[in-house]
């Protein structure tokens, strides 16, 4: 998924860092930051289900960016 909005799981999180991946249902696997969660909390459980966006990181590597739960609809 190199475009739109992508679906995937939260599966690791290390808040003192700020640093987790999310997996997509095809098996990718997308590191993010803290500030790329959406509402601003910096935080986020592992297990959520979220939508993101990914995006090229400084890194030269596909991340996970604009995060937001999901609301299940």
């Amino acid at each position: 998924m190199l475009s739109g909005v992508a679906q995937g799981t939260v599966v690791g999180f290390d808040e003192p860092r700020g640093l987790g991946e999310i997996t997509d249902a095809d098996g990718h696997a997308y590191p993010f930051h803290c500030t790329r969660i959406a509402d601003g909390s910096r935080t986020i459980a592992v297990g959520t289900d979220v939508s993101f966006v990914v995006v090229a990181g400084p890194l030269g590597r596909w991340e996970a960016s604009e995060i937001r739960p999901s609301t299940g609809g």
